[in-house]
């Protein structure tokens, strides 16, 4: 070395101060992206966030702890840390994506490995960086200011993976730019402390090069994005953005031309078969006789649902409410969404507002002759709430005394419990629940369940309306439950106690 490490200068000392809080910040950014992909991909979002951050925090400590066992040549460990937090940390989120569609165990074991590196990694580098600076400082003083960025680096860097990282970036590319900021850090500091270094040419050249191998990454993001999209999907890919809210994909076979819409991985219908889904969610509660003059469609963003009421010339007012407006503009601008759904959303009679349906059927507003409920499966917490005991008082309140409410309920097959729990839930509110389910080819068997007040369901329900599927010999049959899917006890879903989506997690492993 060229100078004692003891001759650190105030400029100097300043870099390792902004290293502590840029470095703070991407460590906490690639604990969201793993948690958001294994989300994504798993469900159960307070599950995978759970374990990692303890398993990140818990590597973190096993860091520091190696830490202690690295030689006092303190510039080159934090840079060599660096250096490959940006490697592993930038190519984290892709490595995700490829490894699901092979096996659930080797997803895990990739996920739980990255965890438990890039956790570590990011616990060598605080103290590194406190004996660095203590060179120039008391100890005191060097922990307050490591300490003090350190948390402030984590509050920036969790306020911008959701508003800024996630929207404008998604997944793939959010990782590619974190990776890129740790490298931009190793570059910095190799200048800045180039006369500690013995190295100093060679370790510029690596982090060089790396820093031009994530920019290209960043560049050329939208195709490895692609691939690992047809990668997670198999099918072409023909629409794929990230919404502040969702993932929405759309795929088309590129042999039986099936377009599919996924929303976080989760698939919600096929074209060759949703009209089967939509007309048994729509036409029973929209066919029970009584008036119908307004309907809420709470969810069914892409207009598929819509479209089904439509059919109802004495419907006078629509009101579909879905909390993404990307979702609602692809269902009216994509040319495969807006051919499903015959132009729905422009109808005079619909008003689509963007907006959380919890928050919107809490205000005040008209009453409700027919509400459908077209929402996804209850694979998380946030989704649970709109399966609860406290949204459905809600909705009754903005029902009219006549009014009549439906649904989707997830499969009576494969999530039994759920189904039923959601049964459960809605007889608990309302005075009358009637459940019945039909086979869809993409899904299996799924369910419906309607409730109302006062009046009891007619025994027979007749269709005057043109149907694909659905007839009133079907829709007496759906009402009758084989043995392997009748109905099981259950409890009543809350917000307060959230029993549905775990549920959801613990039928779908039996």
């Amino acid at each position: 070395m060229k100078t004692p490490l003891t001759d650190i200068n105030a400029k100097q000392a300043g870099v390792l101060l902004f290293s502590i809080l840029i470095v703070a910040l991407c460590g906490i950014v690639y604990e969201l992206i793993i948690g958001t992909v294994s989300s994504y991909l798993l469900g159960n979002s307070v599950h995978q966030f759970s374990l990692t951050i303890g398993f990140f925090m818990f590597a973190m400590g096993v860091g520091s702890m190696i830490s202690k066992y690295f030689d006092d040549q303190f510039v080159r460990n934090f840079i060599f840390v660096e250096i490959a937090i940006a490697l592993v940390g930038g190519i984290c989120s892709i490595l995700l994506f490829i490894a699901f569609p092979m096996a659930r165990a080797l997803y895990e074991l990739v996920m739980y490995s990255l965890i438990l590196i890039i956790g570590a990694l990011v616990g060598m580098e605080i103290p590194i960086l406190t004996s660095l600076l203590a060179q120039k400082r008391s100890l005191k003083e060097s922990i307050a200011n490591v300490m003090s960025l350190d948390y402030v680096g984590a509050l920036i860097g969790s306020v911008s993976f959701p508003l800024l990282l996630l929207p404008s970036l998604g997944l793939v590319q959010s990782s590619f730019a974190i990776g890129l900021i740790n490298i931009l850090v190793a570059t910095i500091n190799v200048i800045v402390f180039r006369h500690y270094l013995r190295h100093y040419h060679a370790m510029l050249l690596s982090c060089i090069g790396i820093l031009v191998l994530l920019t290209g990454c960043i560049f050329y993001g939208t195709v490895l994005t692609r691939f690992a999209e047809k990668h997670l999907y198999f099918d072409q890919v023909i629409y794929s953005t990230q919404t502040p809210y969702q993932k929405l994909v759309v795929t088309r076979s590129t042999t039986t031309r099936e377009q599919r819409l996924y929303i976080d991985g989760h698939i919600q219908f096929s074209s060759r078969d949703e009209y089967r889904y939509h007309e048994y969610l729509v036409h029973p509660v929209m066919s029970i006789p009584g008036p119908r003059k307004n309907v809420l469609i709470l969810g069914g963003g892409d207009g598929l649902a819509a479209r089904e009421v439509l059919k109802y010339d004495d419907v006078e007012t629509i009101h579909l409410v879905d909390i993404d407006p990307e979702m609602l503009r692809i269902a009216n601008e994509l040319p495969m969404l807006r051919r499903l759904n015959k132009g729905s959303l422009d109808a005079e009679k619909l008003t689509a507002f963007s907006q959380d349906a919890f928050s919107f059927i809490n205000e005040p507003g008209i009453d409700y002759d027919r509400v459908i409920i077209d929402m996804p499966d209850p694979h998380n917490e946030a989704i649970n709430k709109l399966y609860s005991r406290e949204f459905y008082t809600m909705i009754k309140r903005r029902m009219t005394p006549e009014g009549i409410l439906v649904s989707q309920s997830s499969s009576p097959f494969f999530t039994r419990h759920v189904f039923w729990c959601i049964e459960q839930t809605l007889d608990h509110v309302f005075d009358n629940t009637l459940s019945y389910h039909t086979a869809l080819p993409s899904f299996g068997i799924w369910g419906f369940n309607m409730a109302r007040n006062n009046v009891a369901f007619p025994a027979d329900i007749e269709f005057n309306i043109e149907t694909r599927a659905l007839t009133q010999a079907s829709m007496q049959a759906a009402r009758n439950f084989d043995k392997d899917i009748a109905k099981v006890e259950t409890t009543v879903n809350s917000i307060m106690e959230p029993k549905l989506y775990h549920l959801y997690i613990e039928d779908l492993r039996r």
